[in-house]
């Protein structure tokens, strides 16, 4: 294998004609200014402690009919006793319509579906918010898009304090003390050393989100003091930014006390009898989150009722959540913005921007049942290379002369100049929305600096030429350059595109990129598959060329930095290590993962935005990724719910569904509607069907 690629290479960048290794005509520039976005929402920032605080209250109170039909009846505790001495409390200062009341649903619609409910080993629940409303992790981040930028650090949530040894290795956190999981069994230091030890240290695991020992530093290790107290050791000093990392999704420890009984070290099991042994008809799963699964009918609904030991209140000792329950009819992520736009449904993340318009002219009626609100341009599609040359998805001999293609700057530099992103978000939507994204971080983090971005402007010519330059013609006349004799057999380059069917987006931008792709001579082939599917397909490296829309590392960078290099070897997209093997760095990614490493290690904010600085000129002059477009996502949730903060936007450190904090949304009493499916009903016991009665 190792002869043939150097042979392969070598073909490449050899024999070329004088004629052929012509200039190309535009040169790099700055990316173009972006047009004003319509109708968006206004930021208002507040400090970081203004949010929560943890402390006892004189009174704790909960539904009326939780207390009658549950603990007058001998079925549960009194609610101060299922709290935690010290729970976590919302301050009323940063509710915008203070405490609420208890009562009414939130209707989502979504349009994945359930794998089942064991997110530690890599099953999806379905997105669309399920995990998230049902998960609970150490530390959180969605609200910090309202945190002044000085003050910005995730702020505790499971872990509810934590504090550095004097050299900044070790870090000591302090969990919250007295909180249960829905089912009454204790929350402790098991239960996250159970995801650390036997999920994400576990080669044979997969976390949902893609958690690894890399993720929160090379080397870190995490070790149980006490019952409530954990501690972290880092091979860096002060790495501030792991803490982003133990946020959703990637430190969201799942219930030990069942987990471990499907765990291939406990229970004699495989792992894939570990990862699928929780399905989706498996009810009452315990959860730390808000909100329970009690119901579940394929292809119908999915319905989640309030946990009754969820460890969080109001200052007036209101047990959290106030919505009773939550549904997520299973439908498609289109189907979700009209449902919401029309009042069927209350909440949508409104991202596919083929749907921008409509719903903005049915959102103007003043009787329009649902509120929409534009925020910043954090919605952008890459399309990324398979950088391995060394064994990742065990590529066949055209795979791997792909990824050699992959790996040569100036082929790279032909596809970008051979992208016409005017066009590609124009056929998305018209108007204001779409901007030109050339790759690299999100327009609407503030660590995006525009001179620092190196953008190759549309040129066909100069982009055939280049292809020519790295030895591609079409040998055969038909319309495709063709590999090197001796390469592939001479074939035409054939490219496999990896890309979600799960959007209307995804496919657009996919459909749209093969034709301009075929206007400069690449053969591309589309494998669409589902999301799930997807995901598998990508963390297996089984894909040429692959279309993903944007993560928190691109639109937050302080969230899963890690993943913005291959800085381990499962950290990056596109590029990770095969089985027993390391990452087969080019030159400009060596400078990525040092200048990520620095700005991991650094608490020196000048410091932190030069270097992201640096960064977004290595990664868009080295074409890193190919930028495809970016546009901003609108909220759009039902006028009756309370509680929703101005300017929310629908994706920055999280979704919106985290960002509004759902568990202190409410709808008032003189607005709640008859839609809840099993009023005055809890959770059941795990595994069995439905909720209690």
């Amino acid at each position: 294998m190792k002869k043939h690629r150097l042979t392969t290479t070598a073909s490449l960048l050899i024999g070329i004609s004088a004629i052929a290794v012509q200039a190309f005509a535009s040169e790099p520039t700055v990316v173009p200014e972006q047009p004003p976005v319509p109708a968006q929402g206004k930021i208002t920032y507040v400090p970081r402690d203004s949010i929560i605080e943890f402390k006892a209250l004189s009174e704790y109170k909960e539904p009326e009919w939780v207390t009658e039909k549950f603990v007058k009846a001998g079925k549960l505790p009194p609610v101060a006793e299922r709290l935690p001495k010290e729970p976590m409390v919302f301050k009323t200062g940063n509710m915008p319509d203070g405490a609420g009341v208890y009562g009414d649903v939130m209707r989502h619609v979504i349009g994945g579906r359930p794998e089942g409910w064991n997110y530690s080993a890599g099953q999806t629940q379905g997105w669309g918010g399920i995990d998230i409303g049902m998960s609970e992790c150490l530390t959180r981040t969605a609200p910090l898009y309202q945190v002044e930028a000085s003050d910005v650090e995730p702020l505790p949530n499971l872990a509810r304090s934590w504090e550095w040894s004097e050299d900044g290795h070790k870090l000591t956190m302090h969990l919250i003390e007295g909180a249960k999981w829905s089912d009454g069994d204790p929350f402790d230091a098991d239960d996250v050393m159970f995801y650390w030890d036997d999920n994400v240290v576990d080669p044979n695991v997969s976390p949902l989100n893609g958690a690894t020992p890399e993720t929160f530093g090379e080397g870190t290790t995490l070790k149980k003091v006490d019952q409530y107290t954990v501690e972290w050791t880092f091979k860096e000093a002060f790495p501030r930014q792991h803490l982003y990392a133990m946020a959703y999704g990637t430190f969201c420890p799942g219930p030990s006390h069942i987990l471990k009984t499907k765990h291939p070290k406990y229970a004699g099991t495989t792992y894939d009898q570990y990862k699928n042994g929780f399905p989706p008809e498996y009810m009452n799963i315990p959860v730390m989150g808000a909100w329970v699964p009690v119901a579940y009918r394929p292809d119908d609904i999915i319905v989640l009722r309030r946990n009754p030991y969820y460890w969080k209140v109001d200052e007036a000792g209101n047990q959290l959540p106030y919505l009773n329950e939550v549904h997520y009819k299973l439908s498609t992520w289109a189907d979700r913005d009209v449902q919401a736009i029309a009042g069927s449904g209350d909440f949508s993340n409104l991202e596919q921007p083929e749907n921008f318009v409509e719903s903005l002219k049915r959102a103007a009626d003043e009787k329009a049942p649902a509120r929409l609100a534009f925020g910043p341009r954090v919605i952008g599609y890459n399309l990324r290379m398979n950088y391995s040359a060394n064994g990742w998805g065990e590529p066949d001999e055209r795979g791997q002369a792909v990824r050699e293609l992959n790996r040569n700057l100036d082929f790279r530099k032909a596809v970008t100049m051979a992208v016409d992103r005017k066009k590609l978000g124009e056929a998305l939507v018209k108007g204001p929305f779409t901007a030109i994204y050339p790759g690299g971080l999100s327009s609407g983090t503030s660590f995006y600096d525009r001179n620092s971005t190196v953008y190759y402007p549309f040129d066909l010519e100069g982009a055939k030429a280049l292809l020519e330059k790295v030895g591609l013609k079409d040998t055969d006349g038909n319309g495709f350059v063709n590999f090197p004799e001796g390469t592939a057999g001479g074939a035409d380059v054939q490219i496999v595109m990896l890309v979600n069917s799960d959007y209307g987006t995804d496919r657009n931008l996919a459909e749209g990129l093969i034709g301009q792709m075929e206007q400069l001579g690449l053969k591309v082939v589309l494998n669409s598959v589902d999301g799930t599917k997807r995901d598998a397909t990508q963390y297996a490296g089984k894909f040429d060329w692959l279309i993903r829309r944007n993560d928190q590392e691109l639109t937050s960078v302080v969230q899963n930095t890690t993943q913005l290099a291959p800085t381990g070897p499962r950290t990056s997209w596109h590029h990770r290590a095969p089985e027993s093997g390391k990452v087969d760095l080019l030159p400009h990614e060596q400078e990525l993962v040092d200048i990520v490493n620095k700005f991991i290690a650094s608490n020196d904010n000048e410091a932190r935005a030069d270097l992201m600085k640096q960064f977004q000129k290595v990664s868009t002059e080295n074409v890193d990724t190919v930028g495809l477009t970016e546009y901003p996502g609108a909220l759009i949730i039902n006028k009756r719910f309370s509680n929703i903060p101005p300017g929310a936007p629908i994706f920055m450190f999280n979704w919106a569904e985290d960002t509004i904090i759902r568990e202190r949304v409410f709808v008032a009493a003189d607005k709640q509607g008859d839609y809840e499916l099993y009023a005055e009903q809890l959770p059941g016991k795990p595994g069995e069907s439905g909720p209690s009665n």
